[in-house]
């Protein structure tokens, strides 16, 4: 899912190990990352992409689009859940039945709206990757909503 971690440390010619370092984690977190058996955090992959001047759509994969991205962003949980709030009611759904779309809790989807926690990676990828809103969007990174168009893509 997020294949270009990899690339993109690969490219600053960084080892797992200070890749680790920088982001304040395990090397062994980090391989996990990588290989796929853990999903990174919402605030590490807000760090990575900081760091790497990159955005959330191409370190996951969603787009292969690599637009520079030269701000550093703080998360803000309490924008990530009104942006949830507003997909959520644009796609007419009860907190309820994106807690069963997401397979969670109403009670989560209502702590995440409210700004209460920050949402899971998981979860804001697939809202993201089955409705083409960007991730940097919902995580509060962007104010452009669509997830801009592969570069292999015909449309």
């Amino acid at each position: 899912m997020f294949s270009n971690l990899k690339k993109i440390r690969e490219e600053h010619e960084l080892s797992q190990r200070k890749m680790a370092q920088i982001l304040k984690i395990s090397k062994s977190s980090y391989n996990y990352y990588e290989t796929g058996e853990y999903i990174i955090s919402l605030k590490n992959l807000n760090n990575f992409c900081n760091r790497f001047h990159v955005s959330m759509n191409y370190v996951t994969g969603l787009t292969d689009i690599n637009v520079e991205v030269h701000k550093r962003y703080k998360l803000n949980p309490k924008l990530i859940g009104m942006r949830l709030k507003k997909l959520r009611l644009k796609l007419k759904m009860t907190q309820v039945e994106m807690a069963n779309y997401l397979n969670t809790s109403q009670s989560n989807i209502s702590a995440y709206e409210n700004g209460k926690n920050i949402v899971l990676t998981a979860f804001v990828y697939t809202l993201a990757k089955d409705f083409n809103i960007s991730l940097d969007y919902l995580s509060g990174r962007s104010n452009t909503i669509k997830i801009q168009k592969k570069n292999n893509d015909k449309n």
